[in-house]
């Protein structure tokens, strides 16, 4: 008994609705493990951001200096009415309270030498490093005058100097401030206090400061010491003059936060030396607070000491041009069908869709072992000629199958140098899908839709 031919086979076979009908499924269906593939990336971008942490906790985390700040208790009443309940006598009680004032510097000068290295664990790498800081300056207006308070009231001898910062665990050397040519210790207050969980406070011994009609003498201070650190190192200019200098070896540093070094040749062949110069007047806040300290973060200063590391971005970028790729691919080779009336099978599209699938498996597993560009070369190039190669077999013509090498390869070209652009990615996106669509109009002219 003879066979009854495939009915959607002999119609995909002789019509060209069919054939499109087809290979738009086919195109659909692919999304689903494209989809797969984009989560595949993230998740490795998740897995080496996880590893580049876990180093940095275990050398020490980013570093930031906010201090010295002079932080002087202070004493106020309160009366207290009392009602006794079976004389109904009332009385006036006096309760005391110590609340505090805290002072920032009229002149900070920082001086930071940073010593990077890289570490590296498996696959993944980042930057850490070494910083000496030096920090000088002086304070000239430590003054209550603005508060009702009796000079008797201000406990100057009780007074204690504060250094907050990020990270206290990466700090490698005896920490203590000299005050006019005496040494006072620094220690952990062990508490993330004054209102910020973002920062250790670190507290001197007291310091027996004087102070006459509400105001203090000037007094120099000046503050070493050397601590280890990763991804950033910033400061806070709480200074009324705050002057900073960052020096380092580092050759692809990100300056970054508020305010950007003045000097223009900051960078250079041994790596960078930059510097800032900040006053009052460029920043929203007093120098003198009560109570509790502000939130300054938002106009630290500072350098970024992270590897740019973008290979897992650039391959999410160039995964969400796949479907763009498979329709395109696609196209082409129904195309050449239709021209050339070549039959070509429904499973013979999804391997080349499949194909098309595996050069981002390609792209991002070989990107982790070397470069982006290196890797989208051996990718595209691997993934062209499987292709090719197949199509030969299919289309039997040496020139369908270099038109189809040709075509592949301008196409990968096109998205790579999209993605490298970041300014321009929409206009040269826009004018190349462009040239694309009047070359397809162009290419089927003169095909005959209506006997399909």
């Amino acid at each position: 008994m003879e066979q009854q031919p495939n009915k959607f086979l002999k119609w995909n076979k002789t019509s060209t609705t069919a054939r499109m009908i087809m290979i738009g499924f086919l195109s659909l269906v692919l999304l689903i493990p494209l989809m797969f593939i984009e989560d595949l990336i993230q998740e490795r971008s998740f897995r080496q951001e996880k590893v580049l942490d876990e180093i940095s906790k275990q050398w020490g985390n980013e570093v930031v200096i906010y201090g010295p700040i002079v932080k002087v208790p202070y004493k106020v009443f309160v009366e207290k009415v009392i009602t006794d309940k079976k004389t109904k006598k009332i009385t006036t009680e006096t309760i005391e309270h110590i609340k505090y004032g805290y002072f920032f510097p009229d002149k900070l000068d920082i001086k930071s030498t940073i010593n990077p290295e890289q570490k590296k664990r498996g696959i993944y790498t980042t930057a850490v490093f070494n910083s000496k800081i030096l920090i000088n300056g002086i304070f000239d207006s430590l003054d209550f005058s603005q508060k009702e308070i009796d000079d008797k009231n201000i406990l100057w001898d009780k007074s204690v100097v504060l250094l907050k910062t990020t990270n206290v665990k990466g700090v490698n050397s005896v920490l203590s401030i000299n005050m006019d040519g005496k040494k006072y210790g620094l220690s952990s207050s062990g508490t993330n206090a004054y209102n910020d969980n973002q920062y250790y406070t670190l507290e001197s011994s007291m310091i027996p400061l004087k102070g006459k009609n509400k105001k203090m003498k000037p007094i120099t201070f000046s503050l070493y010491f050397s601590v280890r650190g990763s991804k950033e190192i910033r400061f806070i200019p709480i200074g009324k003059e705050t002057t900073a200098e960052i020096t380092s070896s580092w050759k692809t540093a990100k300056f970054m936060g508020e305010f950007l070094p003045y000097n223009p040749d900051k960078i250079n062949d041994d790596g960078f030396n930059a510097k800032w110069n900040i006053l009052d007047i460029n920043r929203p806040f007093s120098q003198q607070h009560f109570n509790q300290l502000p939130y300054l973060n938002d106009f630290d200063f500072g350098v970024n000491f992270k590897i740019p590391v973008d290979e897992y971005q650039k391959s999410e970028r160039s995964a969400k041009y796949g479907f763009l790729v498979i329709c395109l691919t696609f196209l082409v080779f129904f195309l050449i069908q239709t021209i050339s009336e070549i039959y070509m099978h429904p499973f013979q599209y999804l391997m080349i869709g499949l194909a098309l699938l595996m050069f981002y498996t390609l792209l991002v597993s070989i990107s982790e072992h070397s470069n982006f560009l290196k890797a989208y070369a051996i990718a595209s190039i691997s993934v062209i000629g499987l292709i090719t190669a197949y199509a030969k077999n299919i289309l039997k013509s040496i020139k369908f199958m270099l038109f189809i090498a040709s075509s592949l390869t301008v196409l990968y070209a096109f998205i790579f140098i999209i993605i490298q652009l970041e300014s321009y990615a929409l206009l040269a996106g826009s004018v190349g899908l462009f040239i694309i669509l009047a070359t397809v109009m162009f290419v089927s002219r003169k095909i005959d839709w209506s006997s399909n």
